[in-house]
């Protein structure tokens, strides 16, 4: 008898800082105005995704010394985002990228603990960390943390925050106003850590939430990023694009679970992509090229050939051929922020240049072959047959999508590919829980032992 096939979870992303948002589209709208995150979180609990994901920004990107204009659309802070959005959702999951590096345990167990209250246990946190001391210069410590001592820090804040989530017993609010008693004796314990980075005594100021700890979601790819979720994560947010990667990675942090006591459905791995459909699958092709054209311009072509080339390259022409020079291999990077980060520039010019001599490709036509996401193209049954035989082949667990409009670009996918893969019985019709664990298959935390 054959297993049942596995279900597939979809995280819905709110399109970010960066060129794949096609804001010079004319019905792209605001990044900033509540209706565009109301409009697609709306969308993807329609379409009965598990979350609604909201990267964060914390300092905007400069190029050659000038704020890199092609890809600033704004972001507000995550967590006053999310928790509106918990007034005007039900079911969907919400989740929110803070960087554990800027920021203290009590205040942001705090934050997602109330986050989890308000939305009746559908908060996640995505945890991320920075060495960056150009991000660093925003705040009092400017950039001090070393490389590192990223995941130190960032599993010891897991590690802090956890304590402060248990600390209240899940009976602790007794309200009993004939005995007097709101709070049971000895049931909210002081939480005291000493550690290498941290050092608190404190009594946490809420409640024990819903989920108990929120979900924690971890974005990294390096071995210290893959070990910190295979410790503490709940899901992993990937960028493996082909189905070989996917089943590389897949078999990685999944074997490395065992020895945190943990079993495989306690992780679950999502990679990133985007999409692109049409009634035929030539349709949907020459739809993608037409946005892949929109999101890289010719100046946006010369920007990120400048990433790899480290000099200024104003002078060529995008629709030229490849610079006649080779990169300056040990140039400071032209590019501060979130870029692409190249260890050995010669080498991606020489394969670059490969590609570029093996399909008679100029330097726009080059960029746009080469630095694209993952992009799931052709009718919605391909689409959703390719997304099926992803995450029954093990090269995943679902997907986070991302469309290349703001707020409506999830809107076709919703109506056209969702049902797709209910029809195949691997995608929910309904939501069968209440929480995010729920949706995700996960479970409550479980309770601390008086």
């Amino acid at each position: 008898m054959s297993e049942p096939a596995k279900q597939v979870h979809l995280g819905a992303a709110f399109p970010g800082v960066n060129n794949h948002t096609v804001w010079s589209d004319p019905r792209s709208g605001s990044q900033i105005d509540f209706s565009s995150f109301h409009h697609l979180a709306r969308t993807a609990e329609r379409g009965k995704f598990d979350f609604f994901f909201l990267a964060e920004g914390l300092r905007l990107r400069e190029h050659r010394g000038r704020i890199f204009d092609l890809d600033v659309v704004g972001r507000p802070d995550t967590l006053p985002v999310l928790s509106a959005l918990a007034a005007v959702t039900d079911r969907i999951g919400l989740a929110g990228t803070v960087n554990a590096t800027f920021n203290e345990p009590f205040e942001l167990a705090r934050q997602f603990a109330t986050l989890d209250h308000l939305s009746g246990g559908r908060a996640a946190w995505n945890v991320v960390t920075s060495s960056d001391a150009f991000t660093g210069a925003n705040f009092r410590r400017g950039g001090f943390l070393d490389h590192a001592d990223r995941y130190t820090r960032a599993a010891e804040f897991v590690e802090v925050a956890r304590e402060l989530w248990d600390a209240w017993a899940p009976d602790a609010v007794a309200a009993d106003p004939a005995a007097g008693v709101f709070v049971k004796d000895g049931s909210i314990a002081e939480v005291r850590h000493r550690g290498p980075k941290f050092d608190i005594a404190a009594h946490p100021t809420v409640p024990r939430s819903p989920q108990g700890h929120p979900v924690l979601i971890q974005a990294g790819n390096s071995g210290d990023g893959r070990e910190f979720a295979a410790a503490i994560a709940d899901a992993i947010y990937t960028i493996h694009a082909e189905l070989a990667a996917g089943q590389a990675f897949y078999a990685d942090i999944k074997g490395r679970l065992a020895t945190y006591g943990r079993a495989p459905g306690d992780l679950k791995i999502l990679p990133q992509a985007t999409f692109v459909l049409g009634d035929t699958a030539e349709e949907a092709r020459e739809r993608a090229r037409h946005i892949r054209r929109q999101q890289v311009s010719p100046q946006g072509a010369i920007a990120q050939l400048e990433q790899v080339w480290g000099r200024d390259l104003s002078g060529y022409d995008p629709d030229g051929p490849l610079p006649d020079v080779e990169p300056l291999a040990d140039a400071v990077s032209i590019t501060r922020g979130r870029a692409r980060h190249h260890h050995d520039p010669l080498a991606v010019a020489r394969h670059w240049r490969q590609v570029a001599e093996a399909k008679k490709l100029n330097i726009r036509d080059l960029v746009i072959e080469l630095t694209g996401r993952h992009a799931f193209v052709g009718t919605p049954a391909q689409v959703a047959d390719e997304i099926n035989t992803y995450v029954q082949s093990d090269a995943c667990d679902g997907f986070i999508i991302s469309g290349h409009l703001t707020p409506t670009g999830l809107d076709e996918f919703v109506d056209t590919v969702i049902p797709e893969l209910q029809e195949r019985g691997v995608f929910r019709a309904e939501y069968h829980g209440t929480t995010l664990r729920d949706h995700l298959g996960l479970g409550p935390a479980p309770a601390p032992v008086r």
